[in-house]
């Protein structure tokens, strides 16, 4: 996506959002590839449902959090089948209890829409069912689950109202699913602002903090006197390790090697893939400077998981490369992200360094999020019989720099 041409910045979309305007939001092209109008409940009227109807065109339905639909005494819809690769969490449908006549009018609708927005509104407000639609977040936002559901309550959180959004998928004249260059072209014509889930996403990376010190120990290692930071992911409800050498934040700019933990490479010494020897190259190499950092991810197989990546080895037996083999299994080649990598970093007071590495992904997603990669220092992986596949694939289909 072309976000420097199609976007506006995320405190202008905040801002509109917060005067009660309509905005539209634009999932990741490898998702859905689709936008939605999103507007404030507490703000919407009559007009505003009208405008979804009338230029949306698709389904009008209300984000929100668990626990006010708990409150609210609202339930998942039953599940019949479970085609729905994105788990969207639809909620039983309701409208007004009182003041609205047959519910699909746009006076109706926005009438619902203001008694779910309403904090003082009780279950007896609401029938079931009905003409609008709840749909439930996930509680950690798009840090949980890029959707529209999630960013609309995300906006609206960060915008100081209710976490509560209407929104609508916008379709062409035509019927079908607007894209990016449908949707430029709509936001335009409407005067919207238009942002991302990538940027909302981006944004809370920087202006959250998502990781907390849970305890710190002394880890005497091969390598030197190294202190272990145990580290907790409050998205991703997982913990992290970083292991620090000397006083690395006192250094102009410290080494640093982030590291997607790998178990069969770092404790069995696997020759399928060259991550334990890097990861003893790392160590070596921050003990010769006697300060630095290794931030151990817990990203098994490119963010698959063991098991998976157990899965996709024996995908490889049968002939497909790394990458093949992961999307065979419903994967992209690569699901691994550095925010939690760079929050956990800047807590160690570090914001310039020197990133042992040899994949420039790597260093485009820390620098998106705040650090300053100041040199590359590259790893050198010798190839055997049971990896050269493997490093190749690293290098034409992944970019790494061997």
């Amino acid at each position: 996506m072309k976000s420097e041409h199609s976007f506006d910045p995320l405190p202008e979309v905040i801002d509109a959002l917060a005067r009660g305007e309509t905005v539209v939001v634009v999932d990741h092209e490898n998702r859905e590839n689709e936008g939605d109008l999103v507007c404030a409940a507490e703000k919407v009227t009559p007009d505003t449902a009208n405008f979804m109807a009338t230029h949306g065109r698709g389904l009008i339905c209300v984000a929100m959090e668990r626990e006010r639909l708990t409150e609210l005494g609202l339930s998942r819809m039953q599940p019949i089948e479970t085609r729905d690769r994105f788990k969207t969490a639809w909620m039983e449908t309701v409208d007004a209890r009182a003041g609205i006549t047959t519910g699909i009018s746009a006076f109706d609708r926005a009438r619902t829409v203001q008694i779910l927005a309403d904090e003082s509104s009780r279950p007896s407000d609401l029938v079931r069912p009905g003409h609008v639609f709840p749909l439930e977040a996930r509680p950690g936002g798009v840090l949980e689950r890029a959707g529209h559901t999630e960013a609309a309550v995300d906006l609206a959180r960060i915008a100081g109202l209710q976490p509560a959004c209407m929104i609508c998928e916008i379709l062409r004249e035509d019927g079908d699913m607007a894209r990016l260059p449908d949707l430029v072209g709509f936001k335009n014509q409407h005067g919207l602002k238009m942002t991302s889930v990538a940027e909302l996403l981006m944004y809370r990376y920087l202006h959250e903090t998502l990781v907390r010190v849970e305890q710190e120990i002394p880890m005497p290692i091969s390598y030197g006197d190294f202190r272990c930071r145990l580290y907790y992911s409050i998205p991703e409800q997982k913990h992290h390790l970083a292991l620090v050498l000397g006083d690395p934040h006192h250094q102009p700019v410290p080494l640093v090697r982030v590291h997607s933990e790998c178990l069969t490479g770092d404790v069995f010494g696997s020759m399928r893939c060259d991550c334990g020897g890097q990861l003893q190259q790392s160590l070596e190499m921050i003990s010769a400077e006697q300060h630095g950092v290794v931030v151990y991810m817990r990203q098994e197989g490119r963010g698959i998981g063991l098991p998976m990546k157990i899965h996709a080895y024996a995908l490889q037996d049968e002939g497909l490369d790394t990458v093949q083999a992961n999307e065979r299994l419903g994967f992209e080649a690569d699901l691994r992200d550095y925010g939690i990598s760079a929050q956990i970093l800047k807590d160690l007071g570090l914001h310039e360094i020197r990133l042992i590495t040899n994949n420039p992904e790597k260093i485009a997603h820390l620098e998106r999020y705040g650090l300053a990669v100041k040199a590359r220092v590259p790893l050198v992986s010798d190839s055997t019989p049971h990896n050269e596949r493997y490093l190749q694939t690293k290098r034409d289909k992944m970019g790494h720099m061997l």
